[in-house]
This record gives C-alpha cells, structure tokens and sequence, in this order.
C-alpha cells in the first residue's frame, strides 16, 4: 500500500514543474535607455534592444515586447527628468506598456559613453559624482511613475583610448568611464536597502569582453587620432545582447 501512493507523489513534482515551466510564458514590456550603442548603427531591426527581444522571447514566449530609447550623443543629463529632453518620450514608451497591469515593466539602462567624452556631450565630461546622481534621479523618477518596475543598470562599454569624432573621448575619457562602475556597483547597492527589488546590477562583462576582442567585434571608424573603436558591429550588438538578456532574466527572478 505505501508503494502505491509514489506515483501520486509524482504527479504532485510533475504539476508543480509544470507550474513552473508554463509560467515563463509571461508578460514582459522593455524600455530601453540609452546613447548610440542602445539605438544601435547597424540597421534599425539590427540593434541591441532588437535582439535582446529576441532572446528574451526564447526564454519566456512571445509575449515580449520593447522600447529602444536610445539616442545618439546622448548622456545621462539628456536624460533627467528636469531638462525635459528625453524623459517624456521614456514615459510615453512606458505608459504604453505600463497599462497592461499583467506585464512586467523593465528599464535596461546604459549610459555613460558619451558623459565620458572630454568635451562635445551635453553636460560632459560628467564626474563620476555626478553620473552616479543623475543615474538615482532617473531611477527615483521612474520608480515614482512605476513603482512596480525594474531597473537594470548595464556598465558602459570600452572603446579605444583615441576614440575622436566629432566629440573628443581619448585616455581620459576612457579611465572616466572606467571611474564609473563602482558608481553603478554603490548605487544599486543603496537600493538595495532603500527599495530592494527593484534595481539591479546589470551586466558588468561587456567592458573587458569588447577590449580583448574589438577587432571582432567592434567596428573601425575614422577619426581625427586614427581608426577608432567605439561602437559594436551587427555580432557585437549581438554579444550585447546576450549579456543584456541575461541581465534582464537575472533581474525578474529577484
């Protein structure tokens, strides 16, 4: 007799499994945020919020859609809500996604390229005090708006130390974006505490990743110092975006 009750056993593991597995079959809505290597240069259907969707559907079904916000040239005080530039059309995006109250709201953000620059960027170069605030007022904002959302923070990419167009980046540019990891790190740790849930780390591997590999992976532009490395190639923003969604997927288990 007691043999007998292991398959109904079982079938309670089966169905909690099964529970499990039809339940990522959910509702997610993704904004994206972000400069040129969010909106992408390749092709409109080829940027990195294109295919993080992509991903994103293969993990969780087809009911995935997303937002690309990113804007060429743009940095983190483009995006305050105060300067009244880019945070409108942000909430216009979310809005729409927001009034379905059986989806899940997610903010990929990664800005810090462009308030890295020397001179060109409204507002650059930034500090790394300063981008660290920029990045809560967002953040506080959008939680105002959607308190049920989540922000993922992803760290800002390497490019090549005499990246100069028609904005000036070089070494100094590259140590100061360097400067502002720990800027992320500190401030998702903050939340941690003030509203945990909420605002995660994104990814952190792209920096070092997109160094060692550049010729791979990032495209050869011309500049005033020579061919510079900045933006991803259509296999970059796809590397991107494998690391994006991992992210993201990270973020909605928490």
């Amino acid at each position: 007799m007691k043999f007998n009750k292991l398959p109904y056993y079982l079938l309670l593991v089966f169905i909690a499994c099964s529970a499990f597995i039809y339940n990522d079959n959910q509702k997610v809505n993704v904004v994206f945020i972000g400069d040129s290597i969010t909106h992408g240069t390749v092709a409109k259907d080829q940027s990195p919020p294109v295919f993080t969707g992509h991903l994103l559907r293969e993990k969780l079904g087809p009911n995935v859609q997303v937002s690309n916000q990113g804007v060429s040239g743009f940095t983190t005080v483009d995006f305050l809500p105060a300067t009244k530039k880019m945070f409108p059309k942000v909430k216009a995006a979310a809005n729409n996604f927001y009034a379905d109250s059986t989806a899940q709201l997610v903010f990929s953000i990664m800005l810090g390229t462009n308030d890295s620059a020397i001179k060109g960027p409204n507002g650059s170069p930034v500090s790394p005090e300063n981008y660290q605030a920029n990045l809560k007022t967002i953040a506080d904002s959008l939680l105002a708006a959607y308190p049920k959302a989540k922000i993922v923070f992803n760290y800002p990419l390497w490019y090549s130390d005499n990246t100069h167009n028609r904005s000036s980046y070089l070494k100094e540019g590259q140590q100061r974006v360097l400067s502002y990891h720990p800027q992320i790190h500190a401030l998702v740790k903050q939340y941690k505490k003030s509203n945990p849930h909420h605002v995660f780390e994104g990814d952190r591997k792209s920096f070092k990743y997109f160094e060692k590999n550049y010729l791979t992976y990032l495209k050869p532009e011309n500049g005033t110092q020579g061919t510079f490395y900045l933006h991803p190639n259509t296999q970059g923003e796809q590397v991107l975006a494998k690391l994006w969604s991992t992210a993201i997927l990270k973020a909605l288990k928490n």
